[in-house]
């Protein structure tokens, strides 16, 4: 049983990890379009590629708003708080319990 709870726990550190990852991704995204930084540069692009799926899912379900305000990565960072305050606690609470 303890096994079991040890790699509740792992999964649920790791998850956050990821998480905690993708959203300085999103927050950096935004900084980037800020900035109007290099389109052709790695680190940029990286971060395009890694936001953007997510990103443009979030932008077909969610019109902009007037003057083309764009509040996915806003859906995207409370999506992430809330994975964190449910999923992630909730895997912790059950290694808990059962140890």
């Amino acid at each position: 049983m303890f096994i079991f709870a040890n790699l509740l726990n792992a999964t649920a550190t790791v998850l956050s990890a990821v998480l905690n990852l993708y959203m300085i991704l999103v927050i950096a995204r935004v900084i980037v379009s800020w900035v109007n930084a290099d389109p052709y540069n790695q680190i940029v692009r990286f971060i395009y590629n890694a936001t953007e799926p997510l990103l443009y899912r979030v932008r077909k379900a969610l019109p902009m708003v007037g003057g083309g305000l764009d509040f996915s990565p806003l859906v995207i960072i409370l999506a992430i708080y809330f994975l964190e305050g449910f999923l992630v606690a909730s895997l912790r609470d059950m290694a808990y319990a059962l140890r």
